[in-house]
């Protein structure tokens, strides 16, 4: 695989019937490698411009997400350049994931094999269940690293639980999480999140594209990848949002419509006149859970 971290030119971005054409046989021909670290507040505010690509362009393209957090809390977030550290964490891991008790897997793994215990009922199912691990995190402050969090997460992301529990510390999560990071080393992820766009049906080097920025640069480089400007699909009314997602933040609700955040505000708030919707506050902002 090659990707270039600069690649942001390409010699036809116009928007003819002539770009058009492999489309109709490759309905997806992009494939997006999402790096993220479930305790990076980044990755966290990353989620809006995510829903809002996947709502306009999800037609495009699909996603593969990496887990790519470090082994020590106080390292997490942070530039990961050295081979030596890379040596040491993978010897570590081989131990904690093969030679360990259960109990001995230290926290950030054992949530990384929760994601991937997950993602084995499908990647719908794996990212709701990382958007409830965000939740815990962010906005109630909860040890998710604890086995009981965890179960109770997957209960809210409505998984199979017993197959959640045979998956959690099973041969193929264990595997997916080698793989996870070996995937990051081979790129060179240094921090999270980070996306690489590829497009399989041209030769074109992917992009590589890390932090966080406008969701016009990402919109931008969609664009690049694909060689031409795809008209962006309609978004969904806002309950239909907030019923996929189930707890959606007022800026969230913003970016993803365009709105001011008074606008935004002051559609919430009908929506909790009638009932539909309970406010929750917290230091990150407003957030809206919605009613069943």
């Amino acid at each position: 695989m090659n990707w270039d971290q600069t690649g942001l030119r390409s010699e036809n971005s116009t928007n003819t019937s002539e770009n058009y054409d492999y489309l109709k046989f490759n309905p997806k021909p992009i494939e997006m490698y999402v790096f993220i670290d479930p305790f990076c507040p980044e990755c966290w505010y990353f989620e809006p411009y995510f829903k809002k690509l996947s709502m306009e362009y999800g037609r495009f393209f699909t996603i593969r997400p990496i887990v790519s957090s470090s082994l020590n809390r106080e390292t997490l977030c942070k530039p990961i350049k050295s081979m030596d550290y890379w040596k040491k964490i993978t010897r570590q891991l081989d131990t904690e994931l093969n030679e360990g008790s259960e109990k001995a897997i230290s926290s950030p793994w054992r949530v990384s094999l929760a994601i991937k215990a997950a993602e084995i009922q499908g990647m719908k199912a794996g990212r709701a269940f990382l958007r409830k691990i965000q939740e815990y995190l962010f906005l109630r402050k909860d040890d998710i690293s604890k086995e009981d969090i965890l179960m109770n997460i997957a209960k809210e992301a409505k998984l199979d639980m017993e197959e959640f529990s045979e998956d959690l510390y099973s041969a193929t999560a264990k595997k997916a999480i080698q793989c996870d990071l070996q995937l990051t080393h081979e790129m060179e992820i240094e921090d999270t999140p980070t996306i690489v766009f590829f497009n399989h049906s041209t030769d074109a080097q992917g992009i590589k594209i890390s932090g966080l920025y406008p969701y016009e640069v990402y919109e931008f480089i969609l664009q690049e990848t694909l060689q031409t400007i795809p008209i962006p699909s309609e978004k969904p009314p806002l309950e239909e949002l907030l019923k996929k997602y189930d707890v959606v933040g007022t800026k969230e609700i913003s970016i993803i419509y365009d709105w001011p955040i008074s606008k935004a505000e002051k559609e919430m708030k009908k929506l909790q006149f009638k009932q539909k919707v309970n406010r929750m506050s917290s230091k990150r902002g407003t957030f809206w859970k919605y009613l069943d």
